[in-house]
């Protein structure tokens, strides 16, 4: 592949890995199914193009972006523990209803153009950075300040007590934690993060789309995936590291397939046996090991004659 399309890969990888993130967020450390990503991420791209198709700071519909994704997260959270609706319905039910919030947002509209006008990328270039650059910039800076401040965070009293519900619920509650707001407060951040991804990828790709977060629960599974089973995941922070690489690998990937003629119609497909054959990988691999051994002891009985 040429340098251009490695160079979109990474600006690719590294603008999905903070959605990547925060579906590690929920579907890691807190073990919550949560689908509202796919609504999330349309919500952060058509707030942050709405403000920019009006005029508005691009920055500022980025944060606002960021904002909205929380909000989105809470309800979910809501929904689960105070209604008692069960984690994936909750998520579905709100993934559904962002569909039309997302709708009016964008003003009614399927989509949003954002060509020949401003974007925060537009501002990076300001400061002296290449154009052909601006989008890896950024995008590196947006990846390395989220790991940063996750890694951080995830550390401290309220991080070690949101890992905790993921692992054991039971027995931190037994302990005095309000596991409701543990979990309310990860889908606020995992969601946050997601329409942050959606806001950063709207503005590159220069448009909005209604049905632009489709399937982007398994994109980020995929690549959450891929990074724990080719990095591993000994220490938070080489597990953080690993989802973002993984999230370049997938990318990788699936430009790869993409020039080896791929139909674009068959990209979900891969993308669901891609996840399949990486979750099935340890299963695979412990049969594997298994069946070589029993191989060994064979051979090892016929040298020395034993039945």
């Amino acid at each position: 592949m040429s340098a251009s399309v490695w160079l979109g890969v990474l600006e690719q990888g590294l603008l999905w890995g903070v959605m990547v993130l925060g579906v590690y967020i929920t579907f890691r450390v807190l073990d919550f199914p949560d689908l509202t990503v796919d609504g999330s991420f349309t919500l952060g791209a058509a707030v942050a193009a709405r403000f920019i198709f009006e005029g508005y700071d691009p920055w500022l519909g980025t944060a606002l972006a960021l904002v909205c994704g929380v909000m989105a997260g809470c309800v979910t959270g809501f929904l689960n523990t105070k209604l008692r609706i069960a984690p994936l319905l909750s998520g579905i039910l709100m993934m559904i209803a962002l569909y039309s919030i997302n709708l009016r947002v964008m003003g009614s509209k399927s989509m949003l153009s954002l060509l020949r006008m401003d974007t925060i990328y537009t501002d990076v270039t300001h400061l002296g950075v290449s154009a052909n650059l601006a989008v890896v910039t950024l995008g590196l800076a947006a990846v390395v300040l989220t790991c940063y401040l996750l890694y951080t965070f995830l550390q401290t009293e309220i991080g070690l007590a949101l890992r905790a519900t993921g692992d054991n619920e039971q027995m931190i509650r037994s302990l005095g934690v309000n596991t409701n707001t543990s979990k309310i407060m990860g889908l606020a951040l995992g969601n946050g993060l997601v329409a942050l991804s959606g806001a950063l990828v709207a503005q590159y790709q220069s448009f909005s789309d209604v049905g632009m977060g489709i399937g982007m629960i398994v994109v980020g599974l995929a690549s959450v995936i891929v990074g724990e089973v080719l990095f591993g995941t000994k220490t938070l922070l080489r597990t953080l590291i690993a989802v973002v690489i993984g999230s370049i690998v997938y990318r990788a990937v699936i430009a790869l397939v993409m020039r080896m003629g791929l139909p674009t119609t068959d990209l979900k497909l891969f993308t669901a046996a891609l996840v399949i054959l990486a979750m099935s990988s340890p299963i695979i691999k412990e049969k594997f090991s298994a069946r070589q051994a029993r191989g060994k002891e064979s051979g090892e009985s016929a040298i020395s004659g034993r039945p």
